[in-house]
């Protein structure tokens, strides 16, 4: 599965973004993710939508009430609403899918064998 993620860009604290992943095969039957990674840090889970018509979502903690997933199967993409965006939300934003991932795995890195390229979001105070 190829991803392409794209949207970033530079906002100022309090501004919003939305982010796209563009799927190369149907995305109904994957679990699909966005994950961040700051500099010097390690990659962190930020969202997921399940797999199927479960639909459910997750969210990490720091982003709950602000982002917000969503997909679009008959596009082959999902998308990730941005609001209220705090400095701290500076990152290389990834996409990420699996078609085998399990819930209990939701919010690891390594649960996700597919990933995009990523795409930079700036946020400044």
């Amino acid at each position: 599965v190829q991803l392409q993620a794209c949207g970033g860009g530079s906002v100022q604290a309090g501004g919003c973004l939305r982010l796209s992943c563009s799927a190369s095969t149907r995305t109904s039957s994957t679990t699909m993710a966005w994950f961040r990674q700051a500099p010097g840090k390690e990659r962190e889970f930020v969202v997921a939508v399940f797999r199927w018509s479960s639909g459910r979502t997750y969210y990490a903690d720091s982003v709950k009430g602000r982002f917000t997933i969503s997909r679009d199967n008959a596009k082959n993409a999902m998308y990730v609403q941005m609001n209220s965006l705090k400095p701290e939300d500076t990152a290389v934003y990834y996409c990420a899918s699996s078609d085998t991932l399990i819930l209990s795995r939701v919010r690891q890195v390594d649960a996700y064998n597919s990933w995009g390229q990523g795409t930079l979001v700036t946020v400044s105070s």
